[in-house]
């Protein structure tokens, strides 16, 4: 692919995430005129909006799980791989804000990729526990949901704070809201 090309559809994924994040109802043509780019462009690319929904939730999985995999969350100490999974992930949820859920529902392929990346995260949660960062007195699914929460919000809620203060931010809330309660020294 040449590499105006390769711009170009990497413009319209993330004009057409924001878009369509924003309305998921948004026409092709609405994602080209704000991408700059010509209507037959992306039609070219993309037969149908379908079409181009399904490139932008796969690279927003694409990116997931590239995070995922440079957090080392079954190596790292937990600390660190919390720290260097939010760093990531926070700005993968600001350039890529379609919620994957809808998709979800209509692509079995990306549900199960989906799926697995989720897994991995709950599983280092789970590690988190074990190792006594986390409270084990509470529901694994309300600590996941409260970091889920957490990101997004950081994420879209002060998308000018910078991803490393963020991280901060959430790590230091997440820890301390439903992290281990540590004996006064």
């Amino acid at each position: 692919m040449r590499a105006d090309a390769a711009r170009n559809l990497a413009t319209v994924l993330r004009t057409g995430a924001r878009l369509l994040a924003e309305d998921p109802s948004t026409s092709m043509a609405a994602i080209a005129a704000a991408a700059g780019v010509d209507r037959t462009t992306v039609h070219r690319r993309f037969a149908s909006r379908e079409a181009l929904l399904r490139a932008v939730f796969q690279a927003k999985l694409d990116s997931s799980e590239r995070v995922l995999n440079e957090a080392r969350l079954t190596e790292a100490p937990v600390p660190v791989a919390l720290h260097r999974y939010l760093e990531g992930i926070i700005p993968v949820s600001r350039e890529w804000p379609v919620d994957t859920r809808q998709m979800m529902q209509r692509d079995p392929e990306a549900r199960a990729r989906r799926d697995a990346l989720s897994e991995r995260l709950s599983a280092f949660l789970r590690r988190a526990a074990d190792e006594g960062h986390l409270r084990t007195d509470i529901d694994a699914a309300w600590t996941r949901g409260v970091l889920d929460r957490l990101v997004e919000t950081v994420a879209h809620d002060f998308p000018s704070m910078e991803a490393p203060q963020a991280a901060d931010l959430v790590a230091d809330t997440f820890l301390r809201g439903v992290g281990a309660r540590r004996a006064a020294s």
